[in-house]
C-alpha cells in the first residue's frame, strides 16, 4: 500500500513511536477530564507544535472516543481561502510513528463524486500540519480505525461537505465521527495583528474577544456564525474545518458541545506574538 511520509514529524512532534507514546501518556495523565453525557461524535481540535497544544488536542480526542470506536474518522483542516478548491487524500494511507493509518476510499469515492477536489496522492502533495499533527493521536486511542483528510475552504461548501460526509457514511453502513483542526487568534506583531498593543494587557483582551467570540460561536453549533465570525475577525485560521465538521455534527443528530479546553501559546511561552488553542467537544 502506498503511503504519505510524515512530513513534521521530528520537529512539531516526536519522530519514534516510544517518544509519541511517552508524550500522549503525559499529555492524557496531566489533567483528567469529565467526559460528556452522551457519546460524542466529532471535536475541535488545535493544531500547533505538541509543546503548545498537543495536551489539549490530545485530551479532546480521548473524550472523542467515548465507547465507540467508529469504523472512520473524517479529518477536516488545511488552511485554505473563501473560495479555494476544498482537497482530499482519496487513496492510500498516511503514516505516523505509530503506524499507518489507511484512507476510507469507499467513502473518498464518494465525497469525490459530489464535490470537485483538488486530489492529493500521497506522493504529490501540500505538506499540513492542522491534519498530520492528529494522527498519532487517533492512531494511539483509535487503533487502525480508517481516515478521510478533508481540507475545507471557509466558505458555505464547509458546510455542504460536512452535511453530505455523513449521508454518504449512512449510504455506505459506516459509523463516522468527525475532527475539525484549527488554531484560534493569531495575535502580534509576528501576524500583523495589534490593535491591543503588545503584552500581557493585549493578551487578556484577546483571551476576553476575539477567542471568546469564536469559541462562544462553536459552542452554538452554528456553521455559518462561526465562518462570519472568522472571516471577520481573523479568529480561527480554519474556520471551514470548524464548519465541516459542525455541519456533519448537527446531521449526526448532535444537540449540544461542550469546551473541553482553552489556552495560549503566551501561557507556555509569553511574548510579543501569541496564537490561541480550544478543545471542543460535541
Amino acid at each position: 500500500m502506498d503511503i504519505r511520509p510524515a512530513t513534521y514529524a521530528g520537529s512539531w512532534y516526536p519522530d519514534t513511536a516510544a517518544e509519541c507514546r511517552r508524550q500522549i501518556k503525559a499529555f492524557l495523565a496531566e489533567k483528567t477530564l469529565t467526559p460528556p453525557d452522551r457519546e460524542p461524535c466529532g471535536a475541535i481540535v488545535p493544531h500547533a507544535g505538541w509543546i503548545y497544544s498537543g495536551g489539549i488536542a490530545c485530551r479532546a480526542l480521548a473524550l472523542l472516543k467515548g465507547s465507540q470506536v467508529p469504523d472512520t474518522i473524517v479529518i477536516y483542516g488545511h488552511h485554505l481561502y473563501p473560495k479555494s478548491s476544498p482537497r482530499i487524500l482519496s487513496e492510500g494511507s498516511m503514516a505516523t510513528p505509530l503506524g499507518m493509518l489507511a484512507v476510507d476510499e469507499a467513502l473518498a469515492a464518494k465525497l469525490m463524486d459530489r464535490f470537485t477536489f483538488q486530489a492529493e496522492s500521497v506522493h504529490h502533495f501540500a505538506p499540513d500540519n492542522t491534519i498530520e499533527l492528529q494522527l498519532p493521536f487517533i492512531r494511539y486511542l483509535f487503533g487502525d480505525v480508517k481516515i478521510v483528510p478533508v481540507g475545507v475552504p471557509p466558505d458555505a461548501m464547509a458546510v455542504e461537505i460536512g452535511r453530505f460526509t455523513v449521508q454518504a457514511a449512512r449510504d455506505l453502513g459506516l459509523s463516522v465521527k468527525v475532527v475539525g483542526s484549527t488554531d484560534l487568534t493569531h495575535y502580534g506583531a509576528h501576524f500583523g495583528l495589534s490593535h491591543y498593543g503588545l503584552g500581557e494587557a493585549a493578551h487578556r483582551q484577546v483571551r476576553a474577544n476575539e477567542d471568546r467570540r469564536i469559541i462562544d460561536r462553536m459552542l452554538t453549533l452554528d456553521p455559518h456564525r462561526v465562518l462570519d465570525e472568522a472571516l471577520s475577525s481573523q479568529n480561527a485560521c480554519c474556520a471551514g474545518a470548524v464548519a465541516a465538521a459542525l455541519a456533519a455534527g448537527l446531521e449526526m443528530g448532535t444537540d449540544t458541545a461542550m469546551l473541553t479546553e482553552y489556552a495560549t501559546s503566551y501561557d507556555k511561552s509569553p511574548g510579543d506574538s501569541f496564537v490561541g488553542y480550544a478543545g471542543i467537544l460535541f
